[in-house]
């Protein structure tokens, strides 16, 4: 078991893998190693002839390759229905990339969704009949790396990486790649999550804070008196008491990546994270869900509960959205992102509804604490002994450029445009690799040159083609509010949510071990489902706060205690 090996906490492979990500060792592979046959085979591409220097940079990365090279993998079939005479594996987006590389991309298995993608990968792995490529989850490039079953990429993305890949990757400060590394080894090429996705913002129905002349909220307190205030005093002026504090949703926490109505700020707000691993003030390793700090969160929830501050029926709704969408509630959590979903609907109901975002509550010194999401959970791999793992580096580097709207060639581009707009059919969903990439922090910074083109800082002719959509939405929303709604979506995403999280200097705290342990195979199902039952019936005053304590006994009981030595022996690097 190299369970050593997978430091969750990435900032000690960070310092390892800088001299990878600005320009690191080009040392020859050990005869022994890995890379032997592939370092040989990569002379495919960029080698030239004698009299011509050898290409690098950019121009090695995107160069077609001399001779014919085929990958195989594993595809993940989308739901998307082509056009007659059009396949999974041989598509007007297919035919493009491989225009554009030279590199040939044959289905060796499909699977459709995500389970049983899953499967199939999982099934590879135990057959140890692996695909020449395929995306794979944490545990799963766990399993392989343990079994020593694909290439360390460490030195053909050096060499083969786009400049715009390796830009997003460092956009994360080194962690994405340290995630996605064992022993100073990259063995993945990882997505890359938007860092803006974790934060919970407090959503506020503006006009009805206006109408109470309530001032907005920075502090539990504040919170609190605003959403007896929605629940109490007739916000929507109608005359009946038909409005809602503050909604929830019966999951209470989402732990990562938030969804809206989560508790999860709340929980913040007194330093407690669950469903993530953290270090207590002694420097060990615990489960955040099992800390003392959550005992306060939930004595407050379950009060404001009894007392109708939150909505006596959060944990009832079929569809979580449902108070916000018919305006019975003015508060609620959520991402920055939701304008697109669910607000739109409740501007839709409702044109005078004015939603604004807020970072609060804050804790007992004013700051603004959030939870952050793994900053990558995806991981694009080569099978061990595989020819040119170069090339399945080459296309991360065409489809990253065609996604990100980087891709020069104009004319072939708009055909695929024009295809996906006549069809339906989504480009990015054939795309050989199930693999995002941006940069970690692209809302606030699309947020920002938003800002400063309309101020007329900066050129907006100069954006990229997503960045110029948000500009041109921005004006038309400023020159006709709430008439064209996908302008308004984007509009208000951006400058509310995405301005929010510019402006506000967070305590990010972030989970020291993503993943699963051996125990946890077995026992987390059960541990999840203990966890999530006592927090709702705590709220709901189904149990009383006390049975928090009894929780805790039992979760260590059941599995939690061996789980919390094997997360702390990983984490440790032991």
């Amino acid at each position: 078991m190299k369970a050593k090996m997978w430091m969750a906490s990435s900032m000690v492979l960070v310092m390892a893998l800088s001299a990878c990500s600005n320009g690191g060792s080009n040392n020859e592979t050990d005869s022994t190693g890995s890379n032997n046959g592939a370092a040989a085979n990569q002379s495919n591409a960029g080698e030239g002839n004698a009299n011509e220097p050898a290409k690098t940079g950019d121009d090695l990365a995107y160069e077609k390759v001399t001779e014919p090279i085929t990958v195989n993998i594993g595809f993940r079939a989308p739901d998307d229905k082509l056009p007659e005479g059009e396949t999974n594996d041989n598509n007007i987006v297919s035919r493009y990339l491989e225009s554009v590389t030279g590199i040939k991309v044959g289905h060796t298995w499909e699977a459709k969704g995500e389970d049983p993608f899953k499967q199939k990968v999982n099934l590879a792995i135990a057959s140890n009949d692996l695909p020449d490529a395929l995306v794979v989850d944490r545990n799963q490039l766990r399993k392989l790396v343990d079994n020593d079953m694909i290439e360390d990429l460490t030195e053909v993305y050096e060499k083969y990486g786009s400049q715009l890949v390796k830009d997003m990757y460092d956009s994360t400060d080194g962690l994405a790649l340290a995630d996605a590394s064992v022993d100073d080894k990259l063995y993945g090429l990882p997505n890359v999550a938007i860092e803006a996705d974790a934060p919970s913002l407090l959503w506020i129905r503006q006009d009805w804070l206006d109408k109470l002349k309530l001032t907005p909220p920075k502090t539990i307190a504040d919170l609190e008196k605003i959403a007896d205030a929605f629940a109490n005093q007739d916000p929507d002026g109608n005359g009946k008491k038909d409005t809602v504090g503050l909604t929830g949703d019966k999951m209470v926490v989402f732990g990562q990546k938030p969804n809206p109505n989560g508790f999860d700020t709340i929980f913040s707000a007194f330093h407690a994270f669950p469903k993530n691993w953290i270090k207590d003030a002694s420097g060990n390793v615990v489960y955040g869900s099992i800390q003392p700090e959550n005992k306060e969160a939930l004595e407050l929830l379950a009060d404001w509960y009894k007392r109708g501050i939150i909505d006596p029926q959060f944990a009832l709704y079929k569809e979580t959205q449902e108070p916000i969408v018919a305006n019975k509630t003015g508060l609620f959590f959520g991402p920055w992102w939701m304008p697109y979903w669910p607000l739109a609907d409740s501007v839709v109901n409702d044109t005078k509804a004015d939603w604004k975002a807020y970072a609060a509550p804050t804790d007992e010194s004013g700051k603004f604490v959030t939870h952050m999401a793994p900053v990558t959970d995806r991981y694009l791999v080569v099978r061990k002994g595989y020819e040119h793992p170069e090339a399945v580096v080459k296309l991360l580097n065409a489809f990253t450029r065609l996604e990100r709207r980087q891709d020069p060639n104009a004319e072939e581009v708009k055909k695929l445009d024009d295809f996906a707009a006549e069809t339906g059919v989504h480009v990015r969903n054939f795309y050989p690799f199930d693999l995002l990439l941006d940069y970690s922090d692209a809302v606030v910074q699309r947020y920002d040159n938003v800002q400063k083109a309309i101020r007329g800082e900066i050129d907006p002719n100069t954006f990229d083609p997503d960045t110029k959509l948000v500009y041109d939405f921005s004006l038309a929303e400023k020159e006709n509010p709430k008439k064209n709604m996908d302008a308004w979506k984007a509009a208000k995403a951006y400058e509310l949510g995405g301005g929010v999280l510019f402006q506000t200097e967070m305590e990010k705290v972030y989970s020291v071990f993503y993943g699963m342990t051996r125990t946890m195979e077995t026992k987390w199902t059960t541990l999840e489902k203990l966890e999530n039952e006592t927090f709702l019936k705590i709220i709901v005053g189904d149990l009383p706060v006390s049975a928090f304590d009894d929780f805790v006994a039992q979760w260590n009981k059941l599995g939690g205690e061996q789980i919390t030595k094997e997360v702390a022996e990983i984490a440790s690097g032991k």
